[in-house]
C-alpha cells in the first residue's frame, strides 16, 4: 500500500529535526541522504576515513562549492563544506548526518 501523505511527512520530519538537507528512504530500513560533510571525515581518501566500518554508511557523491555533483571513490579527498550523498541502513545514515 502507498501512503504518500505518510512518506511525504516522515521525509519532511527528518529534513526539518537533523543535519541532512535531503532524505529518501527506499525501504523501511535503507536511506540516501544529502548531506554536509562532517569534520571526522575531511582532509583524508574515503577509503582511509573507514567511514564504512565506524559509520556503516557509503558515500557515493559529492559537490564542492561552485561545481556539479560527482561520484565518490576510495581516493575522493572530501573538504570542510562539501556536500555529499551517503547510503546505508536508515539508523545509520540518520546517525552519520547528525555528525555534520
Amino acid at each position: 500500500m502507498v501512503l504518500p501523505e505518510h512518506e511525504m511527512g516522515e521525509r519532511v520530519a527528518h529534513l526539518v529535526t537533523g543535519r541532512m538537507l535531503d532524505f529518501i528512504e527506499f525501504d523501511d530500513d535503507y536511506a540516501l541522504v544529502k548531506t554536509i560533510t562532517p569534520d571526522t571525515i575531511t582532509g583524508v581518501p574515503l577509503g582511509q576515513s573507514a567511514v564504512r566500518t565506524k559509520y556503516g554508511i557509503t558515500v557515493v557523491g559529492i559537490k564542492r562549492p561552485g561545481n556539479d555533483f560527482t561520484h565518490a571513490t576510495a581516493e575522493t579527498v572530501v573538504a570542510k563544506g562539501d556536500v555529499i550523498i551517503v547510503t546505508g541502513k536508515t539508523r545509520d545514515v540518520e546517525t552519520f548526518a547528525e555528525l555534520s
